[in-house]
């Protein structure tokens, strides 16, 4: 059972991986509602600043790999790897157009980051890490329509001295679109149905107690907590929401990081990294 020291240090990280924004995106990128055109050159300011934050004022080391313009999902590194305790699950993801991704991010983690790599074999298991929502004591999986069973089935395998429980995604693409980690044992979640529902089962099946955070707007409820540091929605995007984080953690250190952009193409702010605790190899 993870003390509290313990659990923070998971949320403790020297590194992040991310790659560019490819010009494909605009008109390539998967996306489950049509939210307008994607301006790309505000897309990769937003990007930009995001990095920016991880590097400067995080003082994390930032990989930032090339954009592949075959792959116009590409810079949503999220989703190709579950990186926990320096070991990284490489997924399938569950867009066919999307697995050739994981090839780079394989080499990446496995090389200079000196993560072990773990493989998904079961014939037939997808998963997306925009479905993996880590407490730092357990594992909640979303059942979407990108991450079945056998992929939630995998990440047990991958990590067996963690707790894994499959929680059932409707009206979202991933179970991170409307909930994610705001800090030790505190849960974001939109105040939607769909959420409700899915914090309930959460709720239900959890090892261990959480504090949630309500917000208004399902897509603000995707955070980053990282380093003791809270970055979330800006004012701008989500004003009911951002107004939310700064009443319900005045004492956390926390940056607005603007999103709309990708936003259009189901893009969240977690969706944008790999964050890493680097093991270099002996």
């Amino acid at each position: 059972m993870a003390d509290a020291t313990e659990v923070e240090r998971l949320f403790t990280f020297d590194a992040v991986v991310m790659r560019g924004i490819p010009d494909s995106l605009k008109a390539e990128a998967l996306r489950t509602e049509d939210l307008g055109e994607v301006d790309l050159e505000e897309a990769r300011k937003h990007h930009e600043a995001y990095q920016s934050v991880m590097r400067d004022q995080l003082k994390l080391h930032v990989e930032v790999l090339e954009a592949d313009e075959s792959l116009p999902d590409c810079c949503f590194v999220e989703d190709c790897a579950v990186v926990v305790d320096g070991v990284a699950l490489i997924t399938c993801p569950g867009s066919p157009s999307r697995r050739p991704e994981v090839t780079l991010i394989k080499r990446i983690l496995g090389g200079g980051l000196g993560q072990e790599i773990v493989e998904m074999t079961e014939k037939g298991a997808t998963l997306d890490g925009g479905d993996v929502l880590f407490t730092g004591k357990e594992f909640f999986v979303g059942l979407s329509s990108r991450t079945n069973q056998k992929g939630a089935n995998s990440l047990a395998n991958a990590f067996p001295n963690y707790p894994v429980s499959g929680i059932k995604v409707n009206g979202h693409l991933h179970l991170k679109s409307m909930m994610s980690m705001a800090g030790p044992g505190i849960i974001a979640v939109g105040s939607s149905d769909h959420s409700q529902k899915a914090i309930r089962q959460i709720k239900k099946v959890s090892n261990f107690d959480y504090t949630t955070v309500t917000l208004p707007d399902d897509a603000a409820a995707n955070c980053v907590y990282i380093n003791k540091t809270l970055l979330h929605c800006s004012q701008d995007e989500f004003p009911e929401s951002y107004k939310v984080f700064a009443e319900k953690f005045p004492k956390t250190p926390r940056v607005a990081i603007p999103n709309n952009e990708l936003f259009k193409v189901d893009g969240a702010l977690t969706c944008k990294s790999l964050l890493i605790c680097k093991k270099p190899k002996v």
